[in-house]
């Protein structure tokens, strides 16, 4: 597999060096951004495709555990603190493990081997071959009901916490389901979606109007991220003029 993309958070300066030492150190890990101010990351995190978090909890101005919660679609977690009293309130948040300050590289290796083979299982799942009765239409639960969606109506699909909104064609409301925009990206045939931003998949054959690196739906205006730009910049170019 590729290396896993990892960032570090950690208001402690001499906490952070650590830890991003030990990312560096690690040869299946790959350190992606370093913060002290975790409201950095969370922009960072809108543009950037990450697979890990090293995560202080204990932080002035949003907690470790404040900042999974507005996360959209969040990476795997693993949290730092030199406070075992939180190690409880992690594992509820889904962490993949707990570091109790100061740590050891050993126990570091411990912790980041766990996330790695949750992330290549995830990984070797999403790989398996699945039932392709159709490429014309999905089901989804929306309000207590099952919904047929058609692809071909489908403008684009917008992540948030825990919810899609999926905005139709035909229909001035979008619909609102419990999924999220990396198991919809997975269903959705990549010859007509794709993704260009951590939140958003757009339907190709639906884009009308681009204007400066932002995709137009009507008054709507969805961005293309660095790290989706080079894949969009390819689809633009085989279909211009």
């Amino acid at each position: 597999m590729t290396k896993i993309r990892t960032i570090a958070i950690d208001d402690e300066p001499l906490a952070l060096k650590l830890v991003s030492d030990y990312i560096r150190k690690t040869p299946f890990l790959e350190l992606a951004g370093q913060f002290d101010n975790p409201l950095d990351a969370v922009e960072f995190l809108e543009k950037e495709m990450i697979d890990l978090i090293m995560l202080d909890i204990q932080m002035p101005d949003l907690t470790g555990l404040e900042f999974t919660k507005i996360l959209q679609d969040a990476p795997k977690i693993i949290f730092t603190t030199a406070y075992e009293k939180y190690a409880l309130e992690g594992f509820k948040v889904n962490a993949v493990d707990y570091l109790l300050k100061p740590f050891s590289y050993p126990e570091f290796l411990v912790a980041v081997q766990k996330a790695k083979k949750l992330i290549e299982m995830e990984q070797e799942h999403s790989a398996l071959p699945s039932l392709e009765a159709n490429s014309q239409f999905l089901f989804l639960k929306s309000e207590y009901k099952i919904r047929r969606i058609n692809f071909n109506d489908i403008l684009y699909i917008e992540g948030l916490k825990d919810y899609v909104k999926v905005y139709l064609q035909s229909e001035s409301k979008p619909i609102l389901s419990l999924n999220s925009v990396k198991s919809l990206e997975q269903k959705l045939p990549s010859e007509q979606f794709m993704r260009v931003h951590r939140s958003f998949i757009v339907n190709l054959n639906r884009i009308e109007v681009i204007e400066r690196s932002r995709i137009v739906f009507g008054k709507t205006y969805i961005p293309v991220s660095d790290q989706y730009k080079e894949k969009f910049q390819e689809f633009l170019n085989k279909n211009f003029l």
